[in-house]
């Protein structure tokens, strides 16, 4: 049997000339060119000595080519590793040190800064793509052959590794199979009814689970296409909304469509489904879409570990507030975080799940992997959720203290971190506070040495090039102490409560 990924979403194409990837400016990509171009790619990553098992590390803007280059990793049996697009040098040097790529490939415009890097960590080849899809890769690719048998793997072999940040604040490599993409993406097609007459809407990034293993292998395994953005745009949705059949987003992306006069019963009748992810989207936000457009948003709950766990239905109630029921083949329960024993039904505890979607386990971590497992299999996610008497389940919170802005994750300790390391901090509290338009904002509470005095604006100035910028903070507040229990921990919650109301004037709903 053929497990590669590739081999499994191009066994199911039944025209090569049906379109795949429509892009704003006009083109249209068959899934013939795809296959032609992918094998082209495929065969400059072999001449540069990708074999089975190596890593491809990427960190390009959006573009169809680099859909295509993942196709291509898929082909010659390389874990592709893409790398959020604002993270700096110095951030991208972690992992090239961690999870050392045969090949890393990058924007031409940054190729100066991290060459170096490259070099000094023995990454065999650097190559450069943009975002119109020029770069030293498509151009060893027009020369390069237009067939590449692809890659016989295992079920258990990776096809990717994404980074996700932990509370120490140092990535991990959640290590992903072809088995793991394969299952989730073909139980969303079913569960989600696409076809091949689908076209989604597609302006998520491509460089974690959104945009590239929901988005993309739904719609490749369905045989549908999609309208390529390269960034949501309230007006290139309205441009091309007429066109499309669904749409998957971030919470922002609904909120922020919201705030249009054109959005409507009629300029939405045509569609198929609206989806909702990556953050938690507020129930008010679920009921003004529906009063709005007549459509239920779909919401449903994964993470990069485990791909997607839970959704509404498709055909029955959607529940605002809730991600619905386990997915098929997926097992979810939830227990006492302490104890692991299971709790019953309305009794808020430790959501963990098990399944063919679960992740191999953390690149070059195995006691972190270990320790993240129950011993019957179960993967323990830290968030925290509760199932109601009809089998709903909810998110009500994160152990961990992730806050998720925009779609995408913050973990405060690493903040924290670059925080206290200014001089005159005494200490810091980051925190995640609700917000209408980002879900939650990072906020900063900040203790000072005495006598010192800083402004907000010179920590912002501080921190930017240090971190990527969705990870700054919105506002940096000062406070004489903060608050702690008896074991000397501090009370984020306290903060939280405190500060909840810090954004009313940015339309938060209370």
């Amino acid at each position: 049997m053929q497990y590669n990924l590739y081999s499994r979403i191009f066994s199911r194409v039944a025209d090569m000339s049906a379109p795949c990837i429509r892009t704003a400016e006009g083109e249209t990509i068959t899934y013939g060119d795809i296959d032609a171009l992918s094998a082209r790619y495929a065969n400059v990553l072999r001449n540069r000595g990708v074999v089975i098992g190596d890593r491809v590390a990427v960190q390009v803007e959006k573009s169809p080519e680099a859909i295509i280059l993942y196709l291509a990793c898929l082909r010659v049996g390389a874990a592709f590793l893409p790398l959020n697009t604002g993270y700096t040098a110095a951030e991208v040097e972690y992992f090239i040190g961690d999870a050392t790529p045969h090949v890393f490939v990058c924007d031409p415009s940054k190729r100066a800064g991290l060459a170096p890097i490259c070099e000094r960590l023995n990454v065999d080849g650097l190559l450069t793509l943009d975002a119109g899809g020029k770069g030293t890769l498509p151009e060893a690719a027009e020369s390069a052959e237009s067939d590449h048998p692809t890659a016989a793997v295992e079920a258990s072999d990776l096809a990717a590794i994404l980074y996700t940040s932990g509370t120490t604040g140092r990535s991990k490599g959640a290590m992903l199979t072809h088995s793991n993409l394969a299952s989730n993406a073909q139980t969303l097609v079913e569960y989600w009814q696409f076809t091949e007459k689908d076209v989604l809407l597609h302006a998520l990034p491509i460089f974690h689970t959104h945009g590239l293993f929901v988005a993309t292998n739904v719609v490749l395994l369905s045989g549908a296409s999609m309208i390529f953005l390269r960034k949501f745009d309230v007006q290139a949705i309205r441009r091309h909304l007429p066109e499309a059949t669904t749409l998957m987003g971030v919470p922002t992306f609904y909120t922020r469509l919201l705030k249009e006069d054109w959005l409507n019963h009629d300029t939405t009748d045509h569609m198929r489904l609206f989806i909702s992810g990556s953050a938690p989207l507020l129930a008010e936000t679920h009921r003004q879409w529906t009063s709005r457009t007549g459509h239920h948003i779909l919401e449903r709950y994964g993470m990069t570990e485990t791909n997607m766990i839970s959704s509404n239905p498709y055909d029955s109630e959607r529940v605002p507030g809730s991600v619905g029921f386990p997915l098929p083949g997926v097992s979810v329960r939830v227990t006492d975080p302490a104890t692991g024993a299971i709790l019953p039904t309305e009794e808020v505890g430790m959501i963990e799940v098990k399944g063919p979607n679960v992740f191999k386990g953390y690149w070059r971590m195995p006691d972190k992997t270990r320790s993240e497992f129950r011993e019957d299999g179960f993967f323990m996610t830290g968030d925290l959720g509760v199932f109601d008497e009809n089998g709903y389940l909810s998110i009500v919170g994160r152990s961990k203290d992730l806050v998720i802005t925009g779609g995408y994750n913050v973990y405060p300790k690493e903040l924290e971190d670059e925080i206290d390391a200014l001089d005159g901090v005494v200490e810091s509290a980051v925190i995640g506070l609700p917000h209408s338009d980002f879900g939650e904002a990072v906020t900063a509470v900040v203790v000072l040495e005495e006598g010192v005095t800083l402004s907000e604006e010179s920590v912002l100035r501080a921190l930017d090039g240090r971190l990527a910028k969705y990870k700054l903070p919105k506002r940096v507040l000062f406070v004489d102490a903060l608050p702690r229990n008896t074991m000397a921990k501090v009370l984020k919650g306290d903060l939280r409560n405190t500060y909840r109301k810090l954004y009313a004037d940015d339309g938060v709903l209370t």
